[in-house]
């Protein structure tokens, strides 16, 4: 009796700790996962061969292999393609499949290889990486957004990436009190995703110095950013515009910036501002000209970067004369109404040379 207990005992205990051994195995969700495809792979391979007919085909692996790409880490990964061959090979020694079908295969699984490396890289499994770009995009789109302005005054801003990407190096950074209006419009060297990433390291600083530095300060700050950042990766350009919404005057900085034009309901008639400098990041010293106004009833502002304007093997100020012509069409149509219209027919005079480009519009009614 008491030996029984002692064996009941001793194989309790064992069974413990094989419990314990099991449990610590799967302690993460991607070895629940890896099982998981594991066991869907072998039924999928036994079931190709014990089915009659052609009712479960081996190439239904390949979708286990391309949740696994999705779903767990490199190394998991590739002990599910171990498995996913040897099940391969057991269906071949029954004649199962053909060879059209394993190359098929073989192809996914290096397909399945490069994203779940790319996604390691990140430190990210499933959807997530895709989740966060997607929420990146949607702040980078708000962030564009002008803020609202009191009555008698509006604002508009149309960002365009080249391609018809997500992500772009255009990018407009703004911040209102109520009284004065402060807008940064920015182009970064690069077009598309290439100049994306550093646009999106600069919107969040060159945004965070609106309102943070004197007016005349705020482009010298941009500068000296840049160059604390060591190692240039390409020049940017930048104009900058504080506008008092109490009495209408304004401050306009250009860091070599095309240059922003003023609309005179006065005159009906369109004229480029005086502000010039140099690009942002050259020089420690950073000199600009800027120019000062005032938006009486009916006049407006635009800013714009140069993917708007320039077209290779032409002259810029040839794109910017067609500009201010097309944007003559908004004195009529209105400016809220006609500033994406006036995008779109500027992107479509430029051929096949896509490039980011945006447009912020400001009027006083």
């Amino acid at each position: 009796m008491v030996v029984t207990r002692r064996l009941w005992h001793a194989a309790k205990v064992a069974a413990l700790r094989q419990r314990g051994r099991i449990r610590r195995q799967f302690i993460t969700r991607n070895r629940r996962m890896a099982f998981g495809l594991a066991l869907v792979v072998v039924g999928i391979g036994v079931a190709a061969v014990r089915t009659p007919g052609d009712w479960v085909s081996p190439g239904i692996m390949i979708l286990p292999i391309l949740a696994g790409g999705l779903l767990l880490w490199p190394r998991a990964l590739r002990i599910l393609f171990v498995i996913v061959a040897a099940m391969l090979v057991y269906d071949f020694l029954a004649k199962k499949p053909d060879p059209g079908i394993a190359a098929t295969i073989a192809v996914t699984a290096l397909f399945a290889d490069v994203l779940a490396r790319t996604r390691a890289k990140l430190g990210l499994q499933g959807l997530r990486g895709d989740q966060m770009l997607i929420e990146l995009r949607d702040r980078i789109r708000a962030q564009g957004q002008m803020p609202e302005l009191p009555d008698g005054w509006h604002a508009l801003s149309v960002l365009r990436p080249a391609g018809g990407a997500s992500f772009g190096g255009d990018f407009l950074v703004s911040a209102c009190d109520g009284k004065v209006l402060e807008v940064a419009l920015v182009d970064v060297a690069g077009k598309g995703l290439d100049a994306g990433t550093r646009a999106l390291l600069l919107s969040g600083a060159f945004g965070g110095l609106l309102g943070s530095v004197p007016h005349a300060d705020y482009l010298p700050a941009c500068n000296a950013y840049l160059r604390r950042g060591g190692v240039a990766e390409g020049f940017v350009t930048a104009v900058y515009l504080s506008l008092d919404l109490v009495t209408g005057d304004y401050v306009i900085s250009s860091a070599g910036h095309p240059p922003a034009a003023h609309f005179d309901a006065g005159s009906g008639t369109w004229r480029l501002t005086a502000a010039r400098g140099i690009v942002l990041g050259v020089v420690a010293d950073l000199r600009n000209k800027p120019e000062r106004g005032t938006l009486r009833s009916g006049d407006a502002l635009l800013l714009y970067t140069d993917g708007l304007v320039e077209v290779p093997g032409r002259d810029i100020d040839a794109g910017i004369d067609r500009l201010l012509g097309e944007a003559d069409r908004l004195v009529t149509t209105g400016f809220g109404v006609g500033a994406d219209a006036l995008v779109q027919t500027m992107v479509r005079g430029r051929g096949n040379n896509p490039d980011d480009c945006a447009l912020a519009l400001i009027w006083r009614s």
